[in-house]
C-alpha cells in the first residue's frame, strides 16, 4: 500500500506538470491579447485540477493493469505455441473494442449524415470494427514470423493515397480523421503491450523495431474502409448537397453539466461499459484458450478501476476547464479577425494539449523501458508536440483558406516515405505509431471542436467537408518530426 501511494504522489506531480504548457498558453492569450481575466474561472481552475486527478488515475491504471496484462497475456499465448488463437484473440480485441467505441459510432454517423443515408452507419461500423480487428491479428502475425512493418506501412500508406485519388471529395476529411479516432484510449496502450510483450519474449527481436507499428496499421485500416466503401455506395463524385452535421464527436463519457451522486455513478457505469468488450474478450481467451487464471488479478482488478475513474475524471475535467477557455479564446480571436493570432493558438493549444495526454507520455515510458537503448522521454514528447502543434498549423491554414486536402495530404505522406526510408529501421514503426497514440482523450474533442468552430463560421466552408482534416494533419506530423529527429542524430553520430 505504502508502494502505491508513493506512486500516485509521483505520477499526481508529474501530471501537474504535465498540465503547465497548457496553462501557459492560457496565460498568453488573457494577459497579453485580450488583457482580461477570464469568466467562471474557479469553475475552469477546478476543471484543470480535475484533469490532473483523472490524468493520475489513467497513468496508475495503465501501469499497474493494462501493460503487465497485455505482458503476461503476450507470454501466455507464445509459451502455448499457437499463433491461429494469438491472432484470433487479436481480432476479438480488436473487434470487440472498436464496434462499441462512441467515436466510431459518431463518426458512422456523421458519414451517413453528409452522404445523405447512402453510407449506411451500421454497416460502416461493423466494416471499421472487422477491419480493426483484422489488421490486429495481422499484427501479432508479423511481429512473431518478423516481417518488415517499416515496409507493410510504407505500402498501406501509398495504398491509401492512390484510394483517396478516386475517393468522393466530400468524405476526405472524415475517412482520414477516423484513423485516430478509431484506436481505443484503452485500446491501444493494450496491443502496444501487446507487442512489447511479443518482442520481449522472443530472442533476437528489437522492441522499438518490431515490437510498435500495431497502432499505425491499426489507423490505416479505417481510412481505407471509409474511402473503399464510399467509391463502391457513392461512386467517384456524390453530386448531391451536403447536409449540416447532426452530431459531434463523442467522448468517452456521458457527461453532463451539473454533478449529483447518482448523475457520476451512471456516468462512471457507461464509462465502464467502454472497455467491458475488453474484458470480455481477455476472459474468455484467458480461461477458456489459455486455461490458466489470469496473472496479477489484483494489479489488473486495481488496474481497471483507475483506468474507469481516470477516464472519467479526465473528460469532466477537459469539459470544465479546457473547453470553455478554448471555445473563448478561439470566439475571441475570430471576432477580431486576427488570422496571426488564430494560426499562433492554433499551434500553441496543438503543444500544449499533447504534452499533457497522458497515452502519449506512458507509451514512451514502455517503450524507455522495455526496449534495448534507453530514450530521452522528455525530448521525443517535446517532438510529437512540436509536430502536433505544426500539424494543427497546417491544418488550420488550409480550412481557413480552402485548400484541396487530398493534393496537402498527398505531399506530405509521399515526404512521411521517403524519411521512413532513410530513418534507422529501428525507429520507424514508434514514430508511426506515436502518430496515433498522440490523438486520445485531450487532443481530439478539442482538435475536432477547433475544426467545427472554424468551418461553421468562416463563410463558404462546410462543417463536414472542411471541418475535418485537422486530425490527419496532426497525425502525419509527429512521424516527420521523430523520424527526422532520428535521421539528423544518426548523421552527427
Amino acid at each position: 500500500m505504502n508502494e502505491l501511494i508513493r506512486q500516485f504522489r509521483h505520477t499526481f506531480v508529474e501530471s501537474s506538470l504535465n498540465l503547465v504548457p497548457i496553462i501557459l498558453v492560457v496565460a498568453f492569450f488573457y494577459i497579453f491579447i485580450f488583457q482580461t481575466i477570464p469568466n467562471d474561472l474557479f469553475s475552469i481552475a477546478f476543471g484543470f485540477f480535475i484533469v490532473v486527478v483523472g490524468a493520475t488515475f489513467f497513468l496508475m491504471g495503465l501501469e499497474i493493469g493494462i501493460f503487465p496484462l497485455g505482458n503476461n497475456l503476450s507470454s501466455e499465448f507464445l509459451e502455448k505455441k499457437s499463433i491461429f488463437w494469438f491472432a484470433l484473440f487479436g481480432f476479438s480485441l480488436g473487434f470487440g473494442a472498436s464496434i462499441a467505441e462512441p467515436a466510431i459510432i459518431s463518426i458512422a454517423s456523421q458519414a451517413g449524415s453528409v452522404t445523405q443515408g447512402k453510407l449506411d452507419p451500421f454497416i460502416l461500423r461493423v466494416l471499421i470494427a472487422f477491419s480493426v480487428g483484422m489488421i490486429t491479428a495481422f499484427g501479432i502475425m508479423r511481429t512473431i514470423l518478423g516481417w518488415s512493418i517499416s515496409n507493410i506501412i510504407i505500402i498501406g500508406y501509398i495504398f491509401v493515397l492512390i484510394v483517396a485519388f478516386f475517393a468522393p471529395a466530400e468524405i476526405l476529411g472524415l475517412a482520414f480523421d477516423s484513423g485516430a479516432i478509431a484506436t481505443n484510449v484503452a485500446t491501444v496502450p493494450l496491443i502496444v503491450s501487446l507487442g512489447i510483450g511479443i518482442t520481449s519474449a522472443i530472442s533476437g527481436k528489437s522492441v522499438l523495431k518490431d515490437g510498435f507499428g500495431f497502432v499505425a496499421l491499426a489507423v490505416i485500416t479505417p481510412i481505407l474502409i471509409i474511402m473503399i466503401y464510399g467509391i463502391f455506395a457513392l461512386g467517384i463524385e456524390m453530386g448531391t448537397e451536403v447536409i449540416k452535421p447532426v452530431n459531434e464527436i463523442e467522448d468517452n463519457t456521458h457527461y453532463q453539466e451539473g454533478f449529483t451522486f447518482l448523475g457520476i455513478l451512471k456516468d462512471l457505469f457507461f464509462t465502464f461499459l467502454n472497455l467491458v468488450p475488453i474484458i470480455v474478450t481477455i476472459l474468455i481467451f484467458q480461461y477458456l484458450v489459455i486455461k490458466k487464471p489470469l496473472a496479477n488479478i489484483n494489479g489488473v482488478i486495481f488496474g481497471l478501476i483507475f483506468l474507469v475513474i481516470g477516464l472519467y475524471s479526465f473528460i469532466v475535467g477537459i469539459k470544465l476547464g479546457l473547453f470553455p477557455i478554448g471555445e473563448t479564446i478561439a470566439k475571441s480571436l475570430f471576432e477580431e479577425n486576427n488570422m496571426m493570432f488564430i494560426y499562433l493558438f492554433s499551434f500553441l493549444i496543438g503543444f500544449a494539449t499533447t504534452m499533457a495526454e497522458p497515452a502519449l507520455l506512458a507509451t514512451i515510458k514502455q517503450a524507455d523501458m522495455m526496449g534495448e537503448k534507453r530514450l530521452n522521454v522528455t525530448m521525443f514528447r517535446i517532438l510529437v508536440a512540436l509536430g502536433i502543434g505544426i500539424g494543427i498549423f497546417i491544418g488550420t491554414y488550409r480550412l481557413i483558406n480552402g485548400y484541396d486536402i487530398w493534393t496537402m495530404i498527398t505531399i506530405l505522406y509521399i515526404f512521411v516515405i521517403f524519411l521512413a526510408i532513410l530513418a534507422p529501421k529501428e525507429i520507424v514503426a514508434f514514430a508511426f505509431d506515436l502518430g496515433g497514440v498522440s490523438i486520445t482523450v485531450v487532443t481530439l474533442p478539442i482538435i475536432t471542436a477547433f475544426g467545427i468552430f472554424l468551418a461553421t463560421n468562416i463563410e463558404g466552408r462546410d462543417p463536414l467537408m472542411d471541418g475535418f482534416g485537422l486530425i490527419a494533419f496532426a497525425s502525419v506530423f509527429p512521424m516527420i518530426t521523430v523520424m527526422s529527429y532520428s535521421i539528423i542524430s544518426n548523421l552527427k553520430k
